[in-house]
């Protein structure tokens, strides 16, 4: 069983709809774990995993439209060192402190692998579901796409040219490479911008598992389709600039995810109401469609692909 129907099992046990955070009252709650195997490839800072693994969770608080208030960590290692552990708490509370939240602590373990388990709480008297999105909104992301699949190739860049150099790998400032690749890992929880949307969005979540991925998501909890145009996708630079082509970027930004943006629909005659509410950019790449004429990327079906644990 893979990690989506080991999820889809969970979801139906629970009878839950499967959204980013849990809510009880007014108060939204999520919890997520990282391995060091998995997602903080060599040359990840501890500052770089503390600020990526707690704010993974205030993403999930961002897709419900809701304050982000608190997070905490349990930190696990082979053994400790005292300058990443200070260095891990640095980068949680530094990512707090940039939405305006506050690190409250966590736990210390003795594990065979460098593992995180965060958890992120939030207040909201209205959250957004995924289950709202009707025929006719917009569908529209926050930010860019791409920053974690372009970080990735300069890590494994980076690494490579440190342990077999070639002539093309030669060239690369591998120092130069892993400084840029944790600046890219560094993302901004999009807490302000899903308070901007949370207004007036009909569905919204983050897009931790790729673009692709979180429309599946969205259109199986609303019951309906998507029609989006590739132009339309914010594509980062960055991205651009370590693939070969506009198709192959195009690719990543759509399929790699863990850029934690936000994917949210709204009607069509507020999408100037939530610009005028955001500092981010809110970009309108497609439209909600009825469920019968499923998910498309001009027009073609977009395949259900995204990131997984493995």
């Amino acid at each position: 069983m893979d990690e989506r129907a080991a999820l889809a099992l969970l979801e139906a046990e629970l009878d839950s709809v499967g959204d980013d955070a849990a809510v009880v009252g007014d108060l939204v709650v999520t919890t997520d774990m990282l391995h060091e195997k998995t997602d903080f490839p060599p040359g990840t800072t501890r500052y770089t995993a503390g600020w990526r693994a707690v704010g993974a969770s205030l993403s999930d608080v961002a897709a419900m439209g809701a304050e982000a208030t608190a997070a905490v960590a349990a930190y696990a290692v082979p053994e400790f060192d005292r300058e990443e552990l200070l260095a891990f708490v640095r980068g949680a509370s530094d990512v707090c402190e940039l939405v305006g939240a506050e690190y409250v602590g966590g736990d210390l373990d003795g594990h065979e692998e460098f593992t995180v388990a965060t958890t992120a709480f939030g207040r909201t008297d209205d959250p957004v579901l995924r289950s709202g999105a009707r025929p006719g909104d917009l569908v529209c992301v926050t930010g860019t796409l791409g920053r974690s699949a372009a970080a990735l190739a300069l890590f494994e860049q980076a690494t490579a040219s440190e342990t077999s150099p070639t002539d093309e790998t030669s060239t690369i400032d591998s120092d130069s490479a892993l400084e840029r690749a944790n600046e890219l890992f560094q993302f901004e929880p999009r807490v302000a911008a899903g308070l901007a949307l949370a207004a007036r969005a009909t569905a919204m979540m983050d897009s931790s598992d790729g673009l692709a991925r979180s429309l599946h998501q969205l259109a199986e909890a609303s019951d309906c389709g998507f029609a989006i145009e590739s132009e339309a996708i914010p594509i980062d630079d960055a991205v651009r600039a370590v693939t070969a082509g506009e198709e192959e970027a195009l690719e990543r930004a759509t399929t790699f995810g863990e850029d934690f943006e936000l994917v949210a629909t709204v009607p069509e005659g507020t999408l100037e109401d939530v610009h005028a509410a955001s500092d981010v950019p809110i970009t309108p790449i497609g439209s909600v469609v009825d469920h019968g004429d499923g998910i498309t990327l001009d027009g073609d079906e977009l395949a259900d692909r995204g990131y997984t644990h493995g």
